[in-house]
């Protein structure tokens, strides 16, 4: 009965407390692509990310029932970064949910306009002036979601003394931006603008961190939940100089067999498995500067293989560049890429439940391969030409001259087009993920890979097929699955379908290296294909924007050097970054990855133009 007492009481006190219209509610999930590209064209950064903003505590001054609710203590607000631009998971203010769109489009463009904040108040006014003298357009829109903003907001003259002051002055910023220089000083925050961008929330620099392989705890590598939304904040914390501490307890304090109470208490049964709800209960994650592991069931295998287990080294490695958009300079010899063979990796013939697609494709590709030739009259060639012998014979007769060139041979000409393709495939951790219970990505990988070199290989054009991953800078592991001048067969197959995903995604070093092994191939026209299922990442800075801009910095370098790169990704999410990588049409975006292996011969024919 207690409990629902407190229920009803919850719900009744709640449903009074409460500001937000649920029903008329938009989410940002359907938007973050077409808020990207508005982001973009309207001048915002290019690398620049957008996702969901966490809530962030706004001490405001309250009425009472949301004080005895216990609500309106973290507010969702717009804020960015040099990495993304943070705008609310869902946008409930307005009643009407064209206005809640209006304001994510409206907000977007507030992003766009203001890159840094140094003044809340003067910074959030002179934007939206310049963005009423840029985009006329976009004056009306503001008026709607201004009045509609006012008349939400407390009446000033309801207020005591500076908050109404304050409050009064707020809304005329609001209606007339540029009036307002100063707010005077008041007991609390004032009430969130939903027009408004906001500071970055302020975070706590207190350890440099030094990420050593060494220190990781053993284990597994195994997929991880996503926790989709809004990114969490996060702080480091220097746990580095402290012990393990002592649990002080009394042994009086302790139950006895008979004092033991038995009570129905449900838990979970799956508590070490539930992170994911874990994590998106936290606020604030903590990260220790220890690498040793809190629990067998939580741990990171990021331990090379012994050298006995591992693939084999071809040399010491490469060192290669990196971009650092930060300070605007190529990093030389940052990144040490290690060419790698399956030398151990067994001749495979085709899978069986791959052969039937596999003979469709050398079939189809095979009548795409130029017609051979003779050519008559050579001083050398594979056959005689009799044709050549009887002119010469018929010409010493009638002239009684022998003829100064005796060409009595023909060669069979081999063409060959002027084309060449090197595929580039992730091979990171991620792609350990499963499709179903049957397969994985991987899986689906190893057949594309397969089925493209069936198919080039029916063709004749010369490819080349390598794979990729990472761990820091320190080795960038460069998988050599088909090399140019390796005639493709069981061998080649077999490190294809023996490939294991692992660790990291530092693409960037990947795309430098496949350049300079295109460079050699003399052919006119140069396909770098590029096989992904996710963004540039690893586990040092390379992540976010600055992953980003190296890979587009590679990219570029590629288009330089008169290459052609072109990427294939099964990520959901690519249309958010890669237009910006590479260019509207240098990608493409396969929704249903059982697709893949098919899909990616039609766009090698497309791209090359034998689609005719």
């Amino acid at each position: 009965m207690e409990e629902f007492v407190g229920e009803i009481w919850h719900k009744l006190i709640s449903r009074q407390a409460n500001t937000d219209f649920a029903n008329a509610a938009v989410q940002l999930d359907p938007l973050q692509s077409q808020l990207a590209t508005y982001y973009r064209a309207l001048g915002g950064a290019p690398g620049v990310s957008i996702d969901g903003a966490d809530e962030r505590v706004i001490r405001t001054h309250r009425r009472f029932a949301q004080k005895l609710a216990g609500s309106h203590l973290r507010f969702a607000v717009a804020w960015q970064d040099d990495r993304s631009l943070r705008l609310p998971v869902k946008l409930a203010f307005f009643e009407d949910p064209e206005l809640n769109l209006e304001l994510y489009y409206w907000l977007t463009a507030m992003a766009a306009r203001l890159p840094r904040m140094r003044h809340w108040l003067k910074d959030n006014q002179r934007a939206t002036l310049e963005l009423f003298e840029h985009r006329p357009k976009l004056q009306q829109s503001y008026q709607r979601l201004a009045e509609a903003c006012i008349a939400l907001r407390p009446d000033p003259s309801t207020l005591k003394d500076s908050l109404g002051e304050r409050e009064r002055l707020l809304q005329q910023a609001i209606l007339q931006p540029g009036t307002v220089d100063e707010l005077p000083g008041a007991k609390g925050a004032p009430n969130p603008i939903p027009l408004w961008i906001y500071p970055p929330p302020w975070q706590d620099l207190m350890v440099e961190t030094e990420d050593d392989l060494d220190d990781q705890g053993e284990g597994s590598p195994q997929e991880q939940p996503t926790v989709e939304g809004s990114r969490k904040q996060a702080k480091r914390f220097d746990d580095s100089k402290q012990t393990d501490g002592l649990m002080v307890f009394k042994l009086e304090a302790l139950f006895t067999w008979a004092e033991s109470v038995d009570l129905d208490r449900p838990q979970e049964e799956n508590l070490d498995e539930d992170l994911e709800g874990a994590a998106e209960d936290l606020d604030i994650i903590t990260l220790s500067k220890k690498r040793r592991a809190g629990s067998s069931n939580i741990k990171f295998d990021l331990d090379l293989p012994a050298p006995q287990n591992d693939d084999l080294p071809l040399g010491d490695g490469m060192k290669l560049p990196e971009w650092d958009y930060r300070k605007q300079i190529m990093l030389d010899d940052y990144c040490l890429l290690q060419p790698m063979l399956n030398d151990e990796a067994m001749p495979e013939p085709i899978p069986e439940e791959l052969r039937a697609q596999a003979k469709i494709l050398r079939n189809r590709f095979s009548q795409l391969r130029p017609n051979k030739t003779w050519q008559r009259k050579q001083p050398y060639g594979d056959e005689i030409d009799m044709d050549a012998w009887l002119e010469h014979l018929t010409q010493i007769q009638n002239t009684r001259q022998s003829p100064r060139h005796q060409n009595f041979y023909k060669h069979r000409n081999d063409p060959q087009r002027e084309l060449a393709c090197l595929l580039l495939s992730d091979l990171s951790l991620s792609t350990e993920a499963n499709l179903n219970d049957d397969k994985k990505v991987i899986d689906m990988i190893r057949e594309t890979m397969v089925l493209f070199a069936e198919a080039l290989s029916g063709s004749g054009d010369p490819f080349a097929i390598y794979g990729f991953s990472s761990i820091k800078n320190k080795q960038v592991r460069y998988q050599m699955l088909k090399n140019f001048n390796e005639p493709y067969g069981d061998e080649a197959r077999g490190r294809i379908l023996a490939v294991k995903p692992g660790f990291y995604t530092r693409i960037g070093a990947a795309i430098r290296q496949s350049t300079e092994i295109l460079k050699m191939q003399k052919a006119q026209q140069r396909l770098m294909l590029i096989l992904s299922d996710g963004k540039p990442n690893d586990i040092d800075r390379y992540e976010g924007r600055y992953g980003i801009e190296d890979t587009r910095r590679a990219i570029q370098e590629a288009k330089l050097a008169g290459l052609q790169p072109f990427c294939v990704t099964i990520d959901e999410q690519g249309n958010d970054y890669l237009p910006y990588l590479f260019g509207d049409q240098g990608y493409a975006v396969i929704n249903d990855v059982n697709r893949l292996p098919q899909m990616l011969p039609k766009l090698y024919l497309n791209l090359t133009g034998l689609a005719g």
